[in-house]
């Protein structure tokens, strides 16, 4: 496996389960090349029949090559053609054995409420670990730098992603910061324009390809504000405009449970790490404006 590849999918322990591979075709599809796309799209059509397959039997029954066959399945999450044929085996297996069809990568149809909770607990805790260890802290502690001695902070977020922009927005703001959450992209990129050095822009998005995100991110940069990236792909086109990038962890998904979902929990502590960072270099303005936040909202809550 390349250090890209273990960068964006983890070790082989990590490597995709068979019940994930057509949402993860899905997800990723998009960002590959023709080629790669219909030996994906294959596959995840016809596990069966393509764990039947040798690593030249799939490329000529895709028109594709050997080494296109070969990337495809390590941009899927596996080390090799190899372990994407036994999970294409696994897969198949399953479907011809009637079990309960999977809502998640790990829950089935008929799981018991208690063993759903204890599941998603243990795969929630896996992605947390792995967003920690993949995290860079020294473009995590520039971008805490920025964001601390800011003029202002516009934040682009759409769908789940924007969710999370308004969670850090809500953040900065208790501690006396100027801070927006923009999830309407043409409000965004009318902001972006009048922002310049000395102001912070963050784009978040799990694709590292939402256009809406990318297109104020990109006037923001030229424009001269510092930038920065909260993405689960380091290598997707919304990097090319970020002064620092922020991996958050490729996530399992499922039919019910996709990128967009999985993805907020590492968005999330991402966040959370930028906040804090922020709180301890802005301490003494911070404090007293956490406290006198806490102090307007009191009476609300002894209703």
């Amino acid at each position: 496996m390349t250090q890209e590849v273990k960068e964006i999918f983890g070790s082989a322990s990590g490597s995709t389960p068979p019940a994930a591979l057509a949402a993860k075709v899905r997800t990723l599809a998009p960002s590959m090349t023709r080629s790669m796309q219909r030996v994906a799209e294959t596959v995840a059509a016809d596990p069966a029949g393509c764990a039947a397959l040798t690593v030249t039997g799939l490329a000529e029954l895709t028109g594709t090559s050997e080494a296109t066959v070969v990337r495809t399945a390590r941009i899927l999450g596996y080390l090799g053609y190899r372990d994407l044929r036994l999970a294409l085996a696994g897969l198949a297996a399953q479907q011809q054995s009637g079990r309960a069809p999977a809502l998640t990568t790990d829950i089935a149809v008929d799981d018991p409420i208690a063993d759903v909770v204890a599941k998603l607990a243990y795969d929630e805790q896996q992605t947390l670990a792995d967003t920690a260890a993949g995290l860079d802290t020294v473009q995590l502690g520039a971008a805490v730098t920025a964001l601390a001695t800011a003029r202002r902070t516009d934040i682009y977020g759409v769908g789940a992603s924007g969710l999370v922009a308004q969670d850090l927005t809500q953040k900065l703001l208790r501690i006396g910061l100027i801070a927006h959450a923009h999830s309407d992209p043409h409000l965004a990129v009318t902001n972006a324009v009048q922002l310049k050095a000395g102001d912070v822009a963050i784009a978040i998005t799990h694709s590292g390809s939402t256009g809406d995100v990318i297109e104020p991110l990109r006037v923001a940069f030229e424009h001269g504000a510092t930038t920065v990236a909260i993405t689960g792909r380091p290598d997707g086109p919304v990097t090319q405009y970020a002064d620092h990038i922020l991996t958050t962890s490729t996530a399992r998904e499922s039919e019910l449970r996709p990128a967009a979902m999985s993805s907020r929990t590492s968005q999330l502590l991402v966040v959370d790490c930028l906040f804090i960072g922020v709180a301890q270099q802005t301490y003494e303005q911070a404090a007293p404006a956490l406290s006198a936040s806490y102090e307007a909202l009191a009476h609300r809550h002894r209703r």
